[in-house]
């Protein structure tokens, strides 16, 4: 999340974000302003359409009108006035009947002229008493015409009293000559309809038209709907457009349906949609070009950069990392400054090492040096022990041997170990008892020596102490130890690691009932114990039990030494520093 390509993309994504919400909105705009000119290009379609229906009922309204003063002129005689309905539909060539009917529904007055007529089974003269008033209605078969009509009544009223309506008919063939031939396909279709929801002229048959019309919206409730534009589902299941247009307000009304696509408007919402894909392709295609570019101007050096250093910083020294020069100029100034910064530590390091090595020749020398004189000094006591008589005088020359002794042992240990700063204590004690009981255990008499010693790594500075302070508690039990009352005669000496960093010294013996326990003692021994363990930071105690004397010392390893793992493992960090007069 916080890397550069990441950033970068944030960024020019933040910059680019208007652009695209400026190009989005202008596309729906756009779209949205097409859709509503092809809708309003629709409706003037399906109005065009329908402009021929609208001339013929608007010509039989105003005709029925007109008819109403001469009716009510020979209302008292029915001969005369079938004549002149008669003699309108001959002199007119949009009409194929003509008449007047009472309330009553007896009509003597049409222009068929051939007596009295009884309409009041048809369904016309029943929506006419249901709701008196201008009624536009189709039939199939007129009930005296006898043909497929459309019925347009107008009432008729006499000294303000409604006393029937006059009714023309015109032949539904000739409602739908008035069609444009263009939209007579299965893409456009015209229905015109009354405001009951009853179909009065269309150019297919009754069981495709249901198919073309709205599946959730009947013709009445379209009504209501005037002048309007709408999607949906048609019959057969698929998406259409429709329009409604007034033809005679109030009465008749025209339906549109239309395919989308034959409409003009199929291809708005691909262009929607294209208008939001342009936008997102665009910030892709240049997520990927600032990406492409970032990586290979910035990202691929600074990752080779960082590789230079991890292998540098673990260890690879054989040389200084290359330095990128195809890399940009500030990258490029980087990497030289991490190749001439890489060169100084290898060279420092380098001299640093080569001191390092003399530096520890010398001290492995001087050791070596330190340890001859003293195994020496250690065979010149041993010499003048031989040559005096007193026993007393031996004792102290065996014991002054002794401590000698196990000084060149520590000093052979530390210039034969491979590191000058550590000392494997539990392998110095080892070699330490070992020289003592070769030297002062004389072969067949019974005492058993014990070791339990811990792998346990110490300074110089604490490996010294504690190896001359186990000298002298070993030497003091080798002195006092006695067959116990159990019949084990014994010497045991053990060295442990503490889980907190310390280490415990354990010297034990066994005693008989009479034996003296060296804690009484105030000898020499004594003293170089307890300066041994004030050198160390420990505390000696002791213990004395009918069957043994135990004396234990406990002390805190050094830091440095007690970091270290189980298995003594060395934690180095190399450094290097400048030096006074050096040539960078």
């Amino acid at each position: 999340m916080r890397g550069l390509g990441f950033r970068l993309g944030m960024l020019l994504s933040v910059a680019i974000l208007p652009i695209g919400l400026i190009s989005v909105m202008q596309t729906l705009n756009l779209s949205r302003a097409a859709e509503r000119a092809a809708e309003l290009a629709l409706m003037g379609r399906t109005s065009s359409a329908a402009a021929g229906e609208r001339t013929l009922l608007q010509s039989a309204l105003g005709s029925a009108e007109a008819l109403g003063p001469a009716v009510i002129e020979t209302l008292d005689d029915p001969e005369a006035c079938s004549r002149m309905m008669e003699n309108f539909v001959e002199n007119s060539a949009s009409f194929v009947f003509a008449g007047f009917t009472p309330l009553n529904g007896i009509s003597n007055c049409t222009s068929k002229n051939d007596g009295v007529h009884d309409v009041r089974s048809s369904p016309h003269y029943r929506a006419f008493l249901d709701n008196p008033g201008t009624t536009i209605s189709a039939t199939e078969s007129g009930i005296l015409s006898g043909l497929p009509v459309v019925i347009v009544s107008q009432p008729l009223l006499h000294d303000n009293e409604l006393i029937g309506y006059i009714a023309t008919s015109v032949s539904q063939a000739m409602m739908r000559a008035t069609h444009d031939p263009m939209n007579r396909t299965s893409s456009a279709m015209i229905v015109t309809f009354t405001n009951r929801g009853q179909v009065i002229s269309t150019d297919m048959s009754q069981g495709l038209v249901e198919e073309m019309l709205p599946r959730s919206s009947s013709l009445e409730t379209l009504a209501s709907r005037s002048d309007t534009t709408f999607r949906e589902t048609a019959g057969t299941g698929e998406r259409r457009l429709f329009t409604v247009v007034t033809v005679v307000p109030g009465l008749v009304y025209a339906l549109g349906s239309w395919n989308p696509q034959s409409a003009g408007v199929g291809n708005i919402a691909l262009s929607r949609f294209t208008g939001v894909l342009f936008p997102l392709a665009l910030w892709a295609v240049s997520l990927a070009v600032a990406y492409f570019a970032v990586f290979r101007l910035v990202l691929r050096h600074i990752r080779e950069l960082r590789g230079q250093m991890r292998r540098f910083a673990i260890g690879d020294r054989r040389s200084p990392p290359p330095v990128l020069t195809e890399a940009p100029a500030e990258i490029a100034d980087v990497s030289r400054t991490f190749h001439d910064m890489a060169r100084i530590l290898i060279r420092d390091e380098a001299a640093m090492e080569a001191s390092v090595q003399e530096k520890t020749v010398l001290l492995k020398e001087v050791h070596h040096r330190v340890k001859n004189n003293l195994q020496l000094i250690a065979s010149i006591i041993n010499m003048q022990s031989r040559m005096v008589s007193d026993c007393d005088a031996q004792k102290v020359l065996r014991s002054v041997q002794d401590r000698v002794a196990s000084l060149a042992t520590i000093y052979r240990n530390l210039y034969q170990a491979e590191h000058l700063d550590s000392v494997e204590a539990d392998k110095l004690i080892s070699d330490i008892i070992n020289q003592m009981v070769l030297a002062s255990v004389p072969p067949g008499s019974g005492l058993e020596i014990e070791t339990h010693l811990d792998h346990v790594t110490l300074l110089p500075d604490q490996a010294v102490p504690l190896t001359l302070l186990t000298t002298e508690a070993f030497t003091n039990a080798l002195k006092y130890a006695e067959p116990a009352q159990d019949g084990r005669y014994r010497v045991c000496v053990s060295l442990t690691r503490q889980r907190s960093g310390h280490a415990e010294l354990l010297v034990e013996n066994s005693i008989g009932p009479h034996t003296r326990a060296p804690a009484d003692a105030s000898g020499l021994g004594r003293q170089l114990i307890e300066a041994f363990a004030l050198q160390l930071d420990g505390e000696v105690s002791t213990v004395v039990e009918p069957d043994f004397y135990r004396m234990k010392l406990a002390f805190q390893m050094q830091d440095s030494v007690a970091a270290a793992g189980d298995d003594g493992a060395r934690r180095v960090v190399l450094t290097s520093a400048a030096r006074r007069g050096a040539q960078h």
